[in-house]
């Protein structure tokens, strides 16, 4: 290998694509070199350019297909090609289902170390289309152009998604498969509207600008939100848009503008302003119903939601006698979900503003055996003196953010010695390397259990069960 000389930066290559890679990226070889091929799925011959050259591997960006896999699938999406949301789509959805599950298994082997681990078959989901109950959408003035498209369209104005690897420019979207299609209607006719009143978009790198997002949910309840984030209050400019949504879209039960002075490119309002009905929507998970604000995260595929927290019930083996802690408990619906079978459930949450809700939650569906507390999961248990008085677990669930566990709060779990661990992850890799951890410190890894919530996409959630070894 030492003798070999790898391709420089910029080369074109011609490459068999042989496997599906963590994160969706084709793998193939040179000289037993790896190479990672960017929208590039196993079974096709591509040629494609290098564009890093590292001393362990390669990465590359497909050009052109030579040859087609015989696992590739019909696109229903124009932007397909450009856009980053559904990378999979070319892909058939049982072998993307294949290489995920392959994917968590060959991720706890080579980081947690797990040679030998029962991994469940991984849970598709029913819906590969249309399952994403929320979109975000960003207006700009500066519009990525492809050559030969869309040579009709204002390069200065774009309604739709960010370009993969771009912070400051705009694929224009006028179709998504992943929402439902009123949200695409909905996103449609606001933009030819705001486009034909002259309303200024955001400029993410002068920061002038009126119009910065529009995020649409649509939840299974039926109910609709429309959030139009705008960089200063002006509700003047945007009669003409609210008149247009509550006659031409009935459906929708809360239309919201949040206003953000902040420079960076986050929807999260400063302050909101109620334009048309309610300040929040109503989702259902399981029995349970749950207040959703413009600003308030919820699960974004809620059929695969419910099924999640059905095996998390499941791993968690309450049989009405059992104190349970939810550790980044968000809003509160895994705890509620899970107290009708436990004798008490705490939750723990940094974000003060998901704590009241939870709160709120628990009320109005009348469950008065969780409650919850606020606090930084790195030190809480060692710093809050309530959260100290609490009796301790039988069970913890964690769903923490993708960066896994805090290197502090793997103690404070293993020194409150529950039974069992349930670990619900969207990033294998670190929740592999938290698992690891705990598993050095007294539990067994017993199960894996891999679900597919975003379909077409190189997103895995997975589920790993732990006991206590006495």
């Amino acid at each position: 290998m030492n003798d070999v000389v790898l391709p420089k930066k910029g080369t074109d290559v011609e490459l068999t694509i042989e496997s599906l890679a963590f994160g969706g990226m084709g793998v193939s070889h040179i000289h037993n070199a790896v190479v990672f091929v960017k929208n590039a799925i196993p079974g096709q011959k591509v040629v494609a350019r290098i564009t890093k050259k590292r001393s362990s591997f390669l990465e590359a960006r497909r050009l052109r297909v030579v040859s087609e896999s015989p696992q590739a699938v019909e696109v229903k999406c124009k932007h397909f090609e450009n856009c980053g949301g559904c990378t999979l789509q070319n892909l058939d959805y049982s072998v993307q289902l294949k290489y995920k599950e392959e994917q968590v298994k060959d991720i706890f082997r080579r980081i947690g170390g797990f040679q030998k681990i029962s991994v469940e078959p991984i849970l598709g989901c029913d819906e590969q289309f249309h399952y994403r109950n929320k979109m975000e959408f960003t207006f700009s003035n500066r519009r990525w152009t492809i050559d030969g498209q869309d040579e009709n369209l204002p390069e200065n104005f774009a309604l739709g998604l960010h370009v993969p690897g771009r912070w400051d420019k705009i694929l224009n979207i006028d179709e998504c498969y992943l929402q439902q299609s009123i949200a695409t209607e909905i996103l449609q006719r606001t933009k030819k509207l705001a486009y034909e009143l002259n309303l200024e978009p955001y400029d993410i790198k002068n920061h002038t600008g009126f119009l910065r997002n529009l995020v649409i949910r649509v939840q299974e309840t039926g109910e609709l939100m429309v959030n139009i984030v705008t960089s200063r209050e002006e509700p003047k400019l945007l009669e003409p848009i609210i008149e247009m949504i509550v006659k031409e879209f009935p459906q929708v039960t809360s239309l919201v503008n949040n206003i953000t002075t902040r420079r960076a490119g986050v929807s999260h309002g400063e302050w909101e302003v109620v334009l048309h009905g309610n300040d929040h929507i109503i989702e259902k998970l399981g029995d349970y119903e749950f207040e959703i604000s413009a600003n308030s995260f919820f699960q974004t595929n809620t059929n695969q939601a419910k099924n999640l927290y059905d095996i998390i019930a499941e791993e968690s083996e309450l049989t009405g006698n059992e104190v349970v802690y939810d550790l980044f408990c968000g809003t509160g619906s895994i705890s509620l979900y899970l107290s009708k079978k436990a004798k008490m459930v705490y939750g723990f949450e940094l974000v003060g503003d998901a704590v009241q809700d939870a709160m709120e939650n628990a009320q109005k569906n009348g469950v008065d055996n969780a409650w919850f507390f606020s606090g930084d999961l790195m030190n809480l248990f060692r710093t809050n003196i309530e959260a100290q008085k609490l009796e301790s677990p039988d069970v913890v669930v964690l769903d923490p953010p993708r960066a896994g566990l805090h290197p502090k709060t793997i103690p404070d779990i293993i020194k409150k010695s529950p039974k069992r661990i349930v670990y619900v992850s969207c990033n294998p890799a670190t929740q592999a390397r938290d698992v690891k951890d705990l598993c050095d410190n007294g539990y067994q890894l017993t199960k894996l259990r891999p679900v597919d919530m975003f379909p077409h996409t190189p997103h895995i959630e997975n589920v790993a069960t732990l006991v206590r070894l006495d």
